[in-house]
């Protein structure tokens, strides 16, 4: 019995010691969205408490330690935030950690941040020897300057190389080689109870080591959705008991061989610090993720084009019967609710009302599920959905499509103009024009996180006056300026207090 005791006191001793990893926090948002394979509402899930694992008491964490530690680098992000709300500044500050103490202190409209000091520290996984890093998309998002130290404090000015809102992952690169790196591992393979390590560099302090359990898989917290950053978020994260905080987003959670299962991304928490609970992006959807980027330089994403009701959430069965007037009872599963025109699932015959409970080989028990194993897939690849109607189990093929109806690859020449600079536009009417004193503009609608619109500091409502030179009155305008061009591209625009502003980028 003492033997025992003395076995399981270190880890009693790192559990309650352990001092951080991860990042984003978890708030609470109503949402829904008029996008393909979704849930009816995106809400957060309570965490569950799962008990010690003592199958691993033997394991030694030294060693994967020394594994992991060299290949998580610490990402600086560079930024003149001009363009930046109070709100948006808070949940930056709550996504990195506020470099300069003030978190939670209400900021000037125009603060700007001194070249020489980041707007935010976050941290990446080394996953090549010739410097591809993997990092969170909010981490990035923003940019201008991207700054790598390695845990030897060698430091290097990395390229954006690539980033996905809806999984939250971006690729970044360094040019050198050589370098330590972690190999990814089966995230489909880890148990609920099984040791793991999260490693990164909360509140400032580098190369940070923490250690905990798997408390629970597959989960869907609503954050990505809720930020209003995804369009089609993908949610199916590992959750931990591992201590992370603030400016460890990006960091690596590795199993006791010191192999990649996840980035770990976000925490549920009141208060901005650890509270008992982080998630971690699996490893599976992260390596498909940038393995698109690298391939095509953006990610093929396949839909299986039904909107769905989550009858694993009791709130949101309940909310939808009282709006609906039905009387849908909650279970396992996901509700079809509505399918997209000319989808695979429709093709394919699934209809209103049908309940998904596999795709392929795995179960379907909630949205979180449906998302993940879809979400993983391609344009053109082949699924095996089973399906509940009236009571009976039936298995179709359904071939997933774009959200174009496509069902090849695209690659970045395949974009349109608003795809490749990250916005979408409307006219201004002639009202407006004539109060402000305007002769042009179109009003930016749909600005995507990452995207070039946005690193220059245009968000959703800014007016857009003239691009190259030109006045701009309407979309059409916008591609018609831009298609085919190559080279720099200059936008004069509006923010919403009426300062005037020239900023560029070149053309993707």
């Amino acid at each position: 019995m003492k033997n025992t005791f003395k076995k399981l006191l270190p880890f009693a001793v790192v559990g309650v010691l352990s001092g951080a990893t991860t990042v984003g926090a978890l708030q609470y948002f109503d949402h829904s969205s008029n996008n393909e394979d979704r849930s009816y509402f995106t809400s957060s899930s309570n965490a569950s408490f799962v008990g010690m694992n003592t199958g691993m008491v033997g394991d030694d964490f030294v060693k994967a330690a020394k594994t992991t530690v060299p290949a998580v680098v610490t990402i600086k992000n560079y930024q003149t935030r001009t363009t930046s709300r109070a709100s948006e500044q808070d949940l930056f500050d709550f996504f990195f950690g506020d470099p300069f103490g003030g978190r939670g202190q209400q900021r000037q409209r125009q603060q700007q941040t001194p070249d020489n000091m980041p707007s935010g520290m976050g941290s990446g996984v080394i996953i090549s020897p010739d410097g591809y890093i993997i990092s969170n998309n909010h981490v990035v998002a923003g940019a201008n300057k991207l700054e790598v130290v390695l845990s030897n404090k060698k430091s290097y000015i990395a390229t954006l190389v690539g980033t996905d809102p809806n999984t939250d992952i971006s690729l970044l690169k360094i040019e050198e080689k050589g370098l330590p790196y972690l190999n990814f591992a089966n995230s489909d393979n880890i148990e609920v109870g099984q040791w793991v390590l999260a490693v990164g560099n909360p509140l400032g302090l580098n190369s940070t080591v923490t250690a905990g359990i798997v408390s629970a898989k597959g989960r869907g917290i609503g954050i990505l959705g809720s930020q209003g950053k995804a369009t089609n978020p993908i949610e199916s994260f590992i959750q931990t008991d591992a201590a992370i905080n603030p400016g460890n987003s990006g960091g690596a959670l590795v199993n006791a061989n010191g192999d990649l299962i996840g980035i770990n991304s976000a925490i549920q928490s009141t208060t901005g610090y650890y509270q008992g609970y982080g998630f971690a992006i699996p490893s599976n959807l992260a390596r498909k993720i940038i393995e698109d980027i690298k391939k095509f330089g953006i990610v093929q994403r396949g839909f299986l084009g039904v909107s769905s009701l989550d009858l694993a959430n009791d709130q949101q069965v309940a909310a939808y019967n009282k709006q609906y007037k039905t009387n849908i009872k909650g279970g396992s599963g996901v509700y079809v609710i509505d399918l997209s025109e000319n989808s695979g699932a429709e093709d394919a015959g699934i209809k209103k009302g049908d309940i998904i409970t596999k795709i392929d080989n795995g179960a379907v028990t909630d949205f979180a599920d449906l998302s993940m194993l879809i979400g993983s897939k391609r344009p053109g690849d082949k699924v095996q959905v089973t399906y509940l109607r009236n009571g009976k189990e039936n298995t179709v093929s359904v071939t997933l499509k774009d959200q174009k109806g496509g069902t090849s690859t695209r690659t970045k020449a395949d974009l349109s103009v608003t795809e490749k600079i990250g916005s979408e536009f409307s006219p201004l009417n002639d009202r407006f024009k004539t109060e402000y004193g305007l002769n042009s503009g179109v009003i930016a609608k749909n600005v995507m996180e990452g995207g070039e619109m946005a690193k220059i500091g245009i968000v959703d409502n800014y007016i857009i006056i003239e691009i190259n030179g030109k006045p701009v009155n309407s979309q059409k305008d916008v591609e018609n300026i831009l298609n085919k061009y190559q080279g720099n591209v200059q936008v004069k625009f509006v923010d919403d207090y009426g300062r005037i502003y020239t900023k560029g980028f070149k053309m993707p």
